[in-house]
Order: C-alpha cells, then structure tokens, then sequence
C-alpha cells in the first residue's frame, strides 16, 4: 500500500517550528522556511511546486541592487511598509498592504528592491514557486488586491486560469486571512491537493495542533480542517498540488 502523503485521503497534519536557516546581511535580513521538511524522510526541501517561503526584512534607507532570476515565480506579499522595486523594462513598482506583486522570472528577469530613509521598516514574504517548465516568457505582474475581510481567507494568485488576480505558472493557491483570538475558519483546500500553513503574526491551532509565531504546518488528505486563533493572528495557506510536474534550476527557490 502506498503511505506517501500524497496517496492519503484522511488528513494529517505536520507541524514544524521556526527554522535556524538565515542569512544577514546588516540592514537586509532573510529567514528560509521550508514546507518539505515538516514530513519526517521527506526528500526534498520544498513540497511539490512550492519550494520556499522566505520572511525577508530591510531596515528603511536599504538598497539591494539589480540582480537576476530565472527559472522561478517570486511572489512580494507585503503586508505593511513598502517594497519599491525597479526592472530592466522600466517599472518603478511600490508593493504595499494594498497590492502583490508576482516576478514570472522564466529565462532571466533583472530587478532591484528599495526602501527609502522615510520608509518604515519592512517585514514581509517573498514566496518562491517552482514553474513547471524552464526558460519560459519571462515577465512582471503588479495588481490591486481586494480589501481584506476579518475572517476570511482572500485568493491572492493560483494557477493561470483561476479568479485569482495574479497568477503563478504551477499548481499552488495563495491565500491570507486575519483571524480575532477565539474565531475560526477552515483551512481552504482542494481535493487531492495538500496545504501549507505559516503563521506570519499571532497563533493558532490547526485542528488538535498548536501552530505559533513563524511556525508551520502541512496539512494532507482531504477532510475539512478547522484553524482557530488562539491570539490574533495573520496567516496564509497554500494550496498545492503534490503530483504536479517541477522544475528545479531557480536562482533562489530550487
């Protein structure tokens, strides 16, 4: 009989704490949380299309200058401040509480990040997603995102093709939800789809499991799971197709 977690029906669910895996580089530090390794023998660090979510800060007044993807989808969920990003093909884009920004990096794609001295700090997600083919178009998508609705988790990309605003070139939904201490909500999923959960502020519990600041979990099988703050809490999910074909030569998200 086949025990891989994708061949479950019944959920279960995988914790995972903080991870010890950073880098600082003075006024821009990143944090590298790895959804694969919360399944025990799991062999890769990423699960499926999702390959790493990455809490990235800059202190106000940083610059990281022009530097190339390729072969990868980089998703800027930035919560609060701004992140200003400049490109080879001339945008000048500011990503705030108000809009997402997706890098379908492809073939090669050139971009710097910024803050400005006046800017607050910043704290933020750069989620990297594994296409499901290599040297593809290479290209930029900056939208509006619908105002968040206490309680309710909001479709933010998914694959080409969804109601989502912004797309992703491989099998992953994304979704964010502000929860009050004591609400709940069921984790969104799709069947024979597996989710991952990271709490960006506050905790939780993912059915019987406790879930706290900067922690994780990976949720497979296809029951309904119930998410219950325990605090007020910002999370997101990920729902992600474990089957779907992968590449594996990005520049950050391998």
């Amino acid at each position: 009989m086949d025990e891989s977690p994708s061949a479950q029906t019944h959920s279960r669910i995988y914790t995972a704490p903080r991870t010890d895996v950073s880098q600082n580089q003075g006024k821009f530090r990143i944090h590298f949380n790895f959804p694969g390794r919360a399944v025990p023998d799991h062999d890769d660090h990423g699960y499926g299309p999702l390959a790493t979510v990455v809490e990235s800060f800059m202190d106000p007044g940083t610059l990281i200058r022009m530097y190339q993807h390729k072969n990868e989808e980089i998703i800027s969920w930035v919560p609060e401040g701004v992140m200003r990003h400049d490109d080879r093909q001339g945008n000048q884009l500011v990503t705030d509480s108000d809009h997402l920004m997706v890098m379908n990096a492809g073939s090669g794609f050139w971009h710097s990040e910024e803050t400005l001295a006046d800017d607050p700090p910043l704290r933020m997600l750069q989620i990297f997603v594994r296409p499901h083919s290599l040297n593809l178009e290479p290209g930029i998508q900056h939208e509006p995102i619908p105002d968040p609705v206490a309680g309710e988790w909001r479709h933010l990309f998914g694959p080409e093709g969804t109601d989502a605003p912004l797309s992703v070139r491989n099998d992953v939904d994304f979704y964010d939800c502000r929860l009050a201490a004591g609400a709940t909500t069921t984790l969104p999923s799709r069947p024979g789809w597996h989710t991952y959960l990271y709490v960006f502020d506050g905790a939780v519990e993912v059915g019987d499991e406790s879930v706290g600041y900067t922690e994780s979990a990976l949720v497979t099988g296809d029951d309904d799971v119930a998410v219950t703050a325990t605090e007020d809490a910002t999370i997101v999910a990920f729902s992600i197709n474990p089957d779907a074909p992968v590449t594996r030569q990005g520049t950050i998200g391998r």
